[in-house]
């Protein structure tokens, strides 16, 4: 029973740090990288879909994105969500291939972006936080139900406070990866 517990509060807090890195890889850092579109939605035929169903996105060089759609009538609507999105960059197009220039970062924006990426380290950390408080009141919970041990209950809290330094201690990996990414020239 203490084991699935820990188990599962193992299993929530990874999932924390994934969605950190998920949230990481949007971020641009001046190097052409196709994740920076995969949360892009384009509408196809009344339906929203993912730019990545409906064209080919690559890294033509460091600091160009091409993309390339299957339906040459996409073309124009492939544009539009681009320049909608946040990501800040203008569409080229010669024929059907939209080309996404990376505009070099000035040192403001670096900084921006490694506020932003802070931000979303801090959410992740109150996050892996939430899923150690779960878990204690499930743990209490037992307790007066007496469905386990003092003695087991408090060997759970210390693992539990284990497993959330360990996985606050990645999310700091991370963004300190991130850091060094960004402020890199």
């Amino acid at each position: 029973m203490l084991e699935d517990l820990k188990k599962d509060a193992a299993d929530r807090m990874s999932k924390c740090v994934v969605a950190l890195k998920g949230e990481f890889k949007r971020m641009r850092t001046g190097r052409a990288s196709t994740s920076l579109l995969e949360h892009l939605k384009v509408e196809y035929y009344g339906a929203e879909m993912p730019l990545s169903q409906v064209a080919n996105v690559v890294v033509e060089d460091a600091r160009t994105l091409a993309v390339t759609p299957w339906d040459k009538s996409m073309v124009p609507v492939i544009e539009k969500a681009i320049m909608k999105s946040d990501l800040g960059l203008t569409p080229n197009t010669a024929g059907t291939v939209i080309r996404l220039p990376m505009p070099a970062l000035t040192e403001e924006r670096r900084r921006e972006l490694v506020k932003a990426a802070k931000h979303e380290t801090e959410n992740a950390r109150v996050a892996v936080r939430n899923v150690r408080r779960d878990v204690m009141n499930e743990l209490k919970e037992m307790l007066k139900e007496k469905l386990v041990s003092q003695d087991d209950e408090k060997r759970a809290h210390e693992e539990i406070q284990k497993l959330t330094d360990r996985y606050v201690g990645e999310i700091d990996a991370v963004l300190a990866e991130k850091e060094k990414d960004l402020l890199h020239v």
